[in-house]
């Protein structure tokens, strides 16, 4: 008996060796990976001090990829025909890739990785696939991935869990689940015992190529070092560096009607109020105030010598010990713009798209058009009721649902668009107008006008701005995990020097490297003022410390209602997270309001402890 025993228990021993020697390891300079040949993550630990990152749930796989439905004669017989969501089931190392293979789909992924100084990257290199054997007569490129998970990581819970960067951290560990790039969209789904982070890569976003990283290290410290050399090695916007930045939670002077005549004004009330920072909103500078003219960035007659002037009004910014920044709305185009009237940019976003059945005459009334596509559930709102085609925009009252497919109470020349003809057969479609206030349409982020904009953006801020506030930033189609940063990052690098940090009205995940200041909030008026600093900035501010970032408690406006007791209350909220606020600060609020020395005293008497607190506090 005793025989059988040792016998067995070399066997098991044997066993437990070869189920060793399949795994995977990878390694990083702060934490080593094991992926068990089943392609499910097995543990993830830091190597400085032990600590195992990954949950002890169900064993789930690294990678996956998605099909709009099966392919392959008996494949597609033998399944419904939906989309389908197939799991890697083995996975092999050879040299510096690994290559998955999935249920039942007829290829395998081939993952290039990066073992480096505190992360891992991913990148889906390409597919192996057999055209001839799996595909055999199909005249299509294989493999039809619409979607591929590109990582599936399940992480234990600790006390800090930051949604928006996609880590999980506390005193003696963080792991993060990051993108290389914008294109990469990051997210997580909650888990029994943790959370689930994600990496998805969509076909005609950047499928080959689509890149994403494991980012850990033990605390909140070593880990945003760890994150700073990813930043510095795959060249992305210095998100760390901006943390760190002593400016960060100084508050904030906004502007929107300085000029050239009025700067010493406004940099003596600035000095009143102890303030280092001045955000000057587009209006200070370009044609058109509202969002109508958005797009133009056409210099106010003001500037005579164009950007000079623009430069020097910096410089004596710089020299008063005040840092400059900029607001804008980069992806807002106005109504009234020349991208609009009179004739349509054909890259103005469309919410949908659809083909003209029958022909619309170059002149005359049209009170109808009718369409290949049922516009069921289109755009019913007024102000956002309006089609383009060609250069042309008709609005429109209602359509149908059935054949013929027609928009009713049609009529054209819209926003004083000029009237042309339009065939049969031209695609165009309803115009994304913004929800605020229908004065502007949202930009095509898959065409070139967003870069367009952005060289416009860039060259009033390179006159001697050093920070950031991205308005508009949610003015984006699906994905807008993708989209946002996007379209914020388009702006960022054609900036001749990298800003100090952003703002913006909108995140997504790869904006965690731009935006170091999140966002602000829009103006509360007095009667609601302390219920809403309550209710909106201090609620997320200690959720933006779980991201390792600060939130900006602003903006304030000067009412005649406002109070200096009102300040007081919430810049000692802010000051809980050391979190600064934005002031909007006129002329003509500050120069009628009776109490103003008195406002001015608590935002100097706030400023001057923010400069003795330093940086953020750790949560």
């Amino acid at each position: 008996m005793r025989h059988w025993i040792a016998i067995l228990a070399v066997l098991t021993a044997c066993a437990c060796s070869r189920t060793e020697n399949t795994d995977i390891v990878l390694e990083s300079s702060t934490f080593r990976l094991t992926i068990g040949q089943d392609a499910t993550a097995r543990s993830l630990v830091l190597k400085e001090n032990g600590q195992e990152m990954l949950s002890k749930g169900d064993a789930i796989p690294l990678f996956t990829v998605t099909q709009e439905r099966p392919f392959n004669n008996e494949v597609k017989l033998e399944n419904p025909n939906t989309r389908t969501t197939y799991r890697a089931n083995r996975v092999r190392r050879e040299g510096d890739r690994l290559i998955a293979g999935f249920e039942t789909a007829a290829y395998e992924a081939v993952i290039r990785i990066d073992e480096a100084d505190g992360y891992i990257t991913f990148e889906l290199e390409d597919f192996i696939c057999d055209h001839d054997r799996d595909y055999e007569g199909l005249r299509m490129d294989v493999p039809p991935v619409s979607e591929m998970r590109l990582l599936q990581l399940p992480v234990r819970e600790r006390e800090n869990f930051g949604d928006w960067l996609n880590a999980m951290w506390d005193g003696k560990a963080a792991v993060c689940v990051a993108g290389c790039d914008p294109y990469t969209e990051i997210w997580h789904t909650d888990a029994r015992d943790g959370r689930i982070m994600t990496a998805d890569l969509y076909s005609g976003i950047r499928l080959r190529g689509g890149r994403a990283a494991i980012i850990a290290a033990p605390g909140k410290e070593a880990f945003l070092d760890a994150m700073d050399r990813f930043e510095q090695d795959l060249n992305l916007p210095r998100g760390v560096q901006s943390r760190r930045s002593p400016l960060l939670n100084r508050s904030i002077y906004w502007v929107s009607d300085a000029t050239p005549e009025n700067i010493d004004r406004h940099i003596g009330y600035a000095k009143k109020a102890g303030m280092e920072m001045m955000l000057f909103y587009y209006t200070c500078f370009t044609k058109g105030h509202g969002y109508t003219r958005l797009g133009d960035y056409e210099l106010r007659d003001e500037y005579t010598r164009g950007l000079d002037d623009i430069r020097e009004m910096m410089d004596k910014l710089k020299a008063a010990g005040i840092t400059p920044g900029f607001h804008t709305l980069q992806t807002h185009i106005g109504i009234s713009s020349a991208y609009v009237t009179p004739v349509l940019d054909h890259r103005l976003g469309k919410k949908r798209v659809f083909t003209l059945k029958s022909a619309l005459p170059a002149s005359g009334e049209v009170s109808e058009i009718v369409v290949e596509e049922n516009p069921v559930d289109a755009p019913m709102h007024d102000g956002c009721r309006v089609l383009g085609f060609g250069g042309e925009a008709f609005s429109y009252e209602s359509f149908t649902t059935e054949r013929p497919y027609t928009f009713k109470g049609v009529s054209r020349g819209h926003f004083g668009t000029v009237a042309s003809g339009h065939p049969a057969g031209e695609v165009g479609g309803v115009l994304d107008i913004s929800e605020f206030g229908a004065k502007t349409i949202y930009l095509d982020q898959n065409s070139d006008l967003q870069d367009e904009i952005a060289d416009k953006i860039a060259a009033i801020y390179d006159c001697g701005f050093e920070f950031m506030y991205l308005d508009g930033s949610e003015g984006v189609a699906p994905p807008c995990g993708i989209n946002v940063s996007l379209s914020q990052y388009r702006v960022i690098k054609k900036l001749a020097t990298p800003p100090l940090f952003t703002e913006g009205a909108a995140k997504s995940h790869f904006g965690w490297h731009m935006q170091a200041g999140a966002n602000a909030f829009d103006v509360f008026k007095p009667d609601v003022f302390e219920e809403m600093i309550l209710k909106f900035p201090y609620a997320e501010a200690p959720r933006m410390q779980k991201n390792m970032t600060r939130v900006d408690f602003g903006w304030w406006r000067i009412f005649p209602e406002t109070t200096p007791e009102m300040w007081d209350f919430a810049e000692e909220k802010a000051m809980e997270y050391n979190c600064p606020v934005t002031i909007q600060m006129n002329l003509g609020s500050i120069e009628s309001n009776p109490r103003m020395d008195e406002l001015f005293e608590v935002l100097h008497r706030w400023e001057d402890i923010r400069r003795q607190q330093g940086s953020c506090p750790q949560p």
